[in-house]
């Protein structure tokens, strides 16, 4: 090759290196808190190594965020008047009320309680989205800046808001909304009713006429939920900070991309939308190696092997009754159990069980020991299972985690158990059934190599919408033009009733015809009435 040809073989491959990576691009973030965090952080982590600049905007009160700064990592803190132990109590009230009382109470008991504790928490976030827009100082600050995008977890709103008083390209990341009511109503998301099953209605994509007129009733009810929360809490405080007339659902449809933290080894077959995105299991890794101590104690169980079992994070309030039933299901069985639990350790623990505040979840799944996973249905623990390919026994509490593990029931890759009514038997036999059945270990391997193969990791795709996003200044052409169409417009109820109006002047003019020529047909084969008469 001549001189001059490697010096331009040089410079396109330059330029093409230069598309595909976005070098020290500044990303401010809207966070969420708990788990929400956490998926949040591995992306924020993984483009901080990527060279970029990472400015978090979070609170005095918040529970989960950090607020250290360090390298590529900055963080703004607005004042806010509540607490982090007001936080907490509100969601320990929520999580004890959804797992304990909410099955005893009746629906219109529990929706009073339940909308009470979310109003309370929409206070809470209120008072962030007040603090910041009031900052002046801070909103100039960021705009001098010149970010490239803003990252959000639209379960805490104002991201939204913020993106467009910065006038930034605006990406979500969420697992889901009740009812997919976010997705739909303001992403613009398709979900025919009739096979693709509403979040947390426990349905499947099979379902016969009753399931599908529960799931259009479900979609039906959270639209209109939605809808009066938006209008009630939110609308008019959008349309105040904008300065004109606008909607929280309108601002959020305005979002470039939809990271979607699910993937098709969870979801059933359904259509989307270009600009919505698959990342689901964007945390999962490979395990490394555990303690010594607890090495020791999964070397132990031999040729059994272990059993895993958590609860989650944010779960300390097991009634010691229900502690008591399950640590005695859990002595019956040979394996060898870690058990991640807080509080009273219940006096029918066996010598095979061992409990810890705090486990390496994702190292003790992907050991070669570990033989089943008891777990109430987290999204992050869930895909935790698929990744290193483990058969769960799902005991799901509140939330999404009954429709999580609906999922996976589906999918033959684990046994469901209502942990309020289960006796130790039960659970004794729900491991039985993953254990000795040779098709849940099937089941679940089949949906691991589907999550595996993926011509791109779930991180790395998250990684590269956010980087696509801040190369091309947005992603609009991703967006459906479903966004500026009215209702009427996007049902097609215009054109149905203009084809309806022409049908019926069609049948109108045709009935009228027919008339006036029956009328001269007849008219001419009638006698004339003198000529009878005479």
């Amino acid at each position: 090759m001549s001189p001059r040809g490697s010096v331009c073989l040089f410079l396109f491959l330059l330029l093409n290196l230069n598309l595909q990576c976005v070098s020290g691009g500044n990303v401010i973030v809207w966070p969420s808190e708990f788990s929400h965090w956490l998926n949040i952080k591995v992306i924020l982590d993984a483009l901080i190594a990527r060279g970029h600049n990472i400015t978090v905007v979070t609170h005095t009160a918040t529970p989960s965020v950090k607020t250290t700064p360090s390298v590529g990592y900055n963080v703004d803190i607005l004042q806010v008047p509540h607490t982090k132990q007001d936080i907490l109590e509100n969601m320990e009230r929520m999580l004890k009320y959804w797992t304990h009382d909410l099955p005893n109470d009746n629906i219109i008991k529990a929706s009073m309680k339940v909308k009470e504790m979310i109003d309370f928490g929409t206070e809470q976030n209120q008072a962030v989205c007040r603090e910041v827009f009031a900052r002046k100082d801070l909103l100039e600050k960021w705009r001098k800046e010149k970010f490239d995008v803003l990252l959000a977890d639209p379960l805490f709103m104002c991201g939204e808001l913020l993106a467009q008083k910065l006038n930034l390209p605006l990406i979500f990341s969420l697992r889901f909304t009740f009812g997919n009511t976010v997705e739909r109503l303001c992403g613009q998301l398709p979900a025919p009713p009739s096979y693709v099953p509403a979040v947390v209605s426990e349905n499947t994509d099979e379902m016969n006429f009753l399931q599908r007129l529960k799931n259009f009733l479900f979609y039906g009810t959270q639209d209109v939920l939605f809808y009066l929360v938006a209008k009630s809490k939110w609308d008019h405080f959008y349309t105040e900070v904008m300065g004109k007339p606008t909607t929280m659902c309108e601002t959020m449809g305005k979002a470039d991309i939809w990271l979607i933290r699910t993937y098709w080894d969870f979801e059933y077959p359904r259509p989307l939308l270009p600009n919505f995105k698959f990342v689901g299991g964007l945390h999962c890794k490979p395990a490394k190696p555990l303690p010594k101590e607890l090495e020791e104690f999964v070397q132990s169980s031999g040729d059994h092997g272990i059993i895993v079992f958590s609860l989650g994070s944010m779960i300390s309030n097991l009634t010691m009754e229900r502690a008591k039933t399950i640590a005695s299901a859990l002595g019956q069985i040979p394996q060898k159990v870690v058990w991640r639990y807080h509080g009273e350790t219940p006096e029918t623990i066996a010598p095979n069980t061992k409990i810890y505040d705090w486990i390496p979840q994702n190292d003790l799944l992907g050991h070669p020991k570990t033989k089943a996973f008891i777990t109430h249905g987290g999204t992050n623990g869930l895909y935790e299972a698929i990744y290193h390919g483990v058969p769960m026994v799902g005991l799901p509490l509140f939330a999404d985690q009954p429709d999580n593990l609906m999922h996976m029931k589906t999918k033959r890759a684990a046994v469901v158990l209502d942990i309020n009514k289960m006796q130790s038997e039960d659970l004794v036999d729900a491991l039985k059934t993953v254990l000795n059945n040779p098709s849940y270990k099937e089941s679940i391997m089949r949906l691991s190599r589907i999550h595996h193969d993926q011509p791109m990791k779930p991180l790395d795709q998250a990684v590269y919408w956010i980087e696509y996003v801040m190369r091309n200044k947005g992603a609009k052409h991703l967006r459906v033009q479903a966004h500026d169409l009215s209702w009427y417009q996007y049902h097609c109820l215009d054109v149905l009733a203009f084809l309806l109006s022409v049908a019926a002047v069609i049948t109108f003019l045709f009935i009228k015809t027919c008339g006036f020529l029956f009328r001269k047909c007849f008219s001419k084969t009638r006698p004339d009435t003198k000529a009878k008469k005479e």
